[in-house]
Formats: structure tokens, C-alpha cells, sequence
């Protein structure tokens, strides 16, 4: 096909606008037909980047799905230890200084994400993708350490930042549906396991599994970083939307919330820990099992673990987007974590007075772990907007940040207070229905301390 000057001076056009669209840099028309094509890119782009899906929810989903995977780490934590000689207890320290890192990265970086959204986008791209590149370079060199540093720290701080990324956002652009507008985005954090989780396995060899993924995430968070933006008129202030930490942290109300968030995350991680060795023992009391080798009964029971495993990310997901979406429609916020809490309560006596696991109810079990696993997942999606209702939407940055930190202890807690309460149970023959008296007890902490904190938020609305 023959070029011609008006193709080039069309393209140039074009060009032009897609400059001022990334970079905001000036228009200059080449010629009346060019002064065309510009102002009907340029009113497309402008309709395009004042939508609240493009500018909000997308770049928040295809930001939070590549970062949601660090709960992948089952799939793979076997195949380290096994190909670097070391132990699975060792390996796991992997996955612990991941989330360490995450809640505190978030909890430094509220200021920088309120400021500045796009470079916070960019370096959680930047720190995510080359973690988790770096932790195939590492097993590939047979460097146990350089895996609890890339996919621990470097790959943590991306993900601490990256999971703050895109919440004030959408709570700017949804701001009459706040709750359904954070759930949406952090279900697709809650579901990515389910997402990821086949397609790692189809993709083992593990070093080239690393290398591959590294680059689809880059693509997919590069693509939000560049769609990411606050709504036309935001503008950053520094007089109101700074806030000091020292001053949050002196706030009784503030601890209150961190506790039942902290307790939460922690009973969620021992149960969610214990999963599969709790259903495995479930499933070996069934009477067609009992006459299989140990070898046949591992492959007869792993596609219904499998299936059990899916079904908690979908539980998940939608207690991440049910609990905050229903905190929209309830005059105190605090009111979906007590519902959180009391449900937990309920359904953790149920396995107390029908001793289901030693008697392998499966329903009840499963009854269990499902809802116990949609409240560990509503009680992060309805976290920043419970904040938002006692420090306003001005800090949630911060707020947010600091409040994750329980996320960061948390995560150091919550399997090694299920594997304590396992190995040091008496009768070992009984050693996971030990966990869940535990856990009732702490359920029954953080109902109390969210109760104190709606208690003082009236106390204040009154007044």
C-alpha cells in the first residue's frame, strides 16, 4: 500500500494524542483533517479515563489478581524445598516474610499512595515482578536465602503497597457504594488462587513457571498502572490529607479495630493452615477408604481436597465482596464484623458439640472451614471503609496502611499457632479438634473489641 503526506499526518496526529494521554503534554493539530482525528480520539480518551471502571475497578483487579497469588505458595513450597535439599519448615519462612513485609510496607507507605497513586502502582509493579522473577533466578542458582529475599521481602514490599494501591481510589470514584467497590476489587486478591493455582501446576517446571508468570504480571500491572487515576478535580492537599501516625496510633478506637482485624487474620491462617491435613483425616474415617493403601488413598482424596480448596477461594471471594457490599446498607460498619464473629462463634461450637472432625461429619467440617473462610476475606474488604468512618476518607491511606500492619503479625502468628496447639496437644489422635476451642476463645476476643469500638462510635456520633 502507497503512503501518502495525509497518512503521515493522521498517524502523527494519533501519536500526538497518545502522548498527551500517559503524559498530559500539550496538543499541537497538524492541518484541519489531523485537528479531526485529534478532538475524536481526544473526546474518546476523555469519556474513557472518566469512567470509573477503566480508571477504578479494572486497574484495581488487574493490579490485586498478580499480587493475590503469594497465597499460591501451597502449590509450590514442596517443589522449593525439594529442589533446593532443604525442609518444608525452613522453605515456609518464604511465605512468612512475604506477608511480614506486605502489612509493613503498607503500613509506611499511606502517605506516598495518597500523594501519589500512579508512582505507588508503578513501584508495586517493579518490586512484585522482580521478586518473583528473582525467586526463580534463586532456585535455579539453589539459593535458599535469595528466595526469603526476593519472594519475601522485595516481592513483599510490592505486594503491601500494591494491595493499597487502588482502595482510595475506588472509594473516590464509588463514593455512594464505597463497600461494593472495595469488595469487588479486593475479591479479585481473594480469587486469585483459584485463578493461578491450575495454571501454575500446568506450567511446572518450576524455575520457568517463575520466569513466565513474571512477565504476564508485569504486563497485566503495567496496564493498570497506565489506566489507574484519581476522578477529574481530585486534587492532593497536604493541609487535610496528612495525618500523623503518632496521633492514630494514640487513638483507642484505632487498636480496637487492629485487634479484631489482627484476630481475624490469625484464626483464618490457623484454620486455613490446617486444612488439608484436617480434611485428610476426615476422609480417612469414610469406609470405602480403608481398605486403600496409603498411596492410593492420597490419589483417591486429592481431587475432593482439590475441589474443597476452590470452593474456599470462591467463599472467599464472596465474603470479600458480601460483607463490605452489605456495610453499605447498615448504619455502623462495625456491625459486618460482629455478624463476621458471631457467625465464626457458631460455627466453630457446631464442631465442638458435634465432635465432627473425630467423627468425620464432612458437612459440618466443611460448614466450617467455608465460612469461617468468607469472613477472614469480608473482614479485609470491609476494613477501609470501617476506617473511613472514624478517620474519614481524607487519611484512609494511612490509616489503612497502619492498620494492615496486623496483617504483617499476623501472618507470623497464625500457622505457627496452629502447628503449637497441633504437636503439643496430649491425645495426638485428636489434635485438630484441639484447634478450635482455641479459636472460639479468640473469635470471642475480637467480637468484644469490635463491640467496644461501635460502642465509642455512637458515643461519638451523639455527641
Amino acid at each position: 500500500m502507497k503512503t501518502t503526506p495525509k497518512m503521515f499526518s493522521e498517524l502523527f496526529a494519533v501519536h500526538v494524542v497518545c502522548i498527551r494521554f500517559l503524559d498530559e503534554t500539550p496538543l499541537v493539530p497538524t492541518g484541519r483533517s489531523s485537528y479531526a482525528s485529534c478532538e475524536r480520539i481526544r473526546l474518546y480518551m476523555a469519556r474513557f479515563t472518566k469512567n470509573r471502571w477503566t480508571s477504578a475497578i479494572i486497574p484495581a483487579l488487574l493490579i490485586h489478581i498478580p499480587i493475590g497469588t503469594v497465597y499460591c505458595w501451597s502449590v509450590f513450597k514442596q517443589l522449593i524445598a525439594d529442589q533446593l535439599h532443604a525442609s518444608p519448615a525452613s522453605v515456609e519462612w518464604g511465605f512468612s516474610l512475604a506477608i511480614f513485609f506486605l502489612g509493613m510496607s503498607a503500613a509506611f507507605a499511606g502517605p506516598m499512595v495518597e500523594k501519589n497513586i500512579k508512582k505507588s502502582a508503578l513501584i508495586s509493579m517493579v518490586c512484585f515482578v522482580v521478586g518473583f522473577a528473582g525467586t526463580g533466578v534463586s532456585i535455579a542458582l539453589g539459593f535458599l536465602p535469595g528466595v526469603f529475599i526476593c519472594y519475601g521481602a522485595i516481592m513483599g514490599v510490592g505486594l503491601g503497597i500494591g494491595y493499597l494501591t487502588p482502595v482510595k481510589n475506588l472509594m473516590l470514584w464509588f463514593a455512594d457504594n464505597k463497600g461494593l467497590a472495595t469488595g469487588i476489587a479486593v475479591a479479585g486478591f481473594g480469587l486469585a488462587k483459584a485463578i493461578a493455582s491450575p495454571v501454575m501446576e500446568y506450567l511446572i517446571g518450576l524455575v520457568n513457571m517463575f520466569y513466565t508468570l513474571a512477565v504476564v504480571y508485569a504486563i497485566m500491572m503495567l496496564v493498570g498502572f497506565l489506566l489507574i487515576r484519581r476522578p477529574a478535580g481530585w486534587v492532593y492537599d497536604p493541609a487535610t490529607s496528612y495525618v500523623s501516625r503518632v496521633s492514630i496510633l494514640k487513638k483507642p478506637v484505632f487498636w480496637g479495630i487492629w485487634l479484631a482485624f489482627y484476630i481475624n487474620i490469625t484464626c483464618g491462617l490457623a484454620l486455613i493452615s490446617q486444612e488439608k491435613d484436617i480434611l485428610h483425616d476426615v476422609l480417612k474415617a469414610f469406609p470405602q477408604y480403608a481398605p486403600l493403601s496409603p498411596s492410593a488413598f492420597a490419589a483417591a482424596i486429592s481431587g475432593i481436597i482439590g475441589l474443597v480448596l476452590a470452593v474456599d477461594s470462591v467463599f472467599n471471594a464472596a465474603g470479600r465482596v458480601g460483607f463490605s457490599t452489605l456495610s453499605d446498607h447498615l448504619k455502623r460498619r462495625e456491625t459486618v464484623y460482629q455478624v463476621i464473629f458471631v457467625i465464626s462463634i457458631a460455627v466453630c461450637l457446631l464442631q465442638v458439640c458435634t465432635n465432627s472432625i473425630d467423627r468425620a461429619l464432612l458437612w459440618a467440617v466443611l460448614m466450617m472451614l467455608f465460612l469461617v473462610n468468607a469472613g477472614y476475606g469480608g473482614g479485609f474488604s470491609t476494613l477501609p471503609v470501617l476506617l473511613d468512618q472514624h478517620f474519614g476518607t481524607k487519611t484512609v491511606s494511612t490509616t489503612h496502611g497502619l492498620t494492615l500492619s496486623a496483617w504483617a503479625f499476623a501472618g507470623l502468628s497464625g500457622n505457627q499457632l496452629a502447628s503449637f496447639v497441633v504437636t503439643h496437644t496430649p491425645d495426638q489422635a485428636h489434635r485438630y479438634a484441639a484447634l478450635i476451642p482455641v479459636l472460639i476463645v479468640l473469635f470471642i476476643i475480637a467480637l468484644i473489641s469490635i463491640s467496644l469500638v461501635k460502642a465509642a462510635g455512637k458515643r461519638v456520633a451523639v455527641a
